[in-house]
């Protein structure tokens, strides 16, 4: 019991944490589109800044999918 409570926190923590990475990537993705991104950052520094978002996205999706509880809804969530 303490451990499925443990893996369904995990996932859903790494959900909320995906969610975060997915909201930074199109914060960026909007900076790029109206160039605002040339007030704050050099390109080099904002090339490098959106390879490590998009890393973290992609870092985050892989968590989980490897999370065992990801598939399985949450007991909460059922009525």
């Amino acid at each position: 019991m303490a451990q499925e409570l443990q893996l369904r926190t995990s996932a859903e923590t790494a959900r909320k944490w995906h969610a975060l990475a997915e909201r930074r990537r199109r914060h960026f993705v909007d900076l790029y589109r109206s160039e605002r991104w040339r007030r704050y950052y050099s390109e080099e520094s904002f090339l490098a800044q959106m390879r490590d978002v998009i890393e973290t996205v992609e870092m985050w999706a892989k968590v989980i999918n490897r999370t065992p509880a990801a598939d399985a809804p949450s007991k909460s969530t059922q009525h």
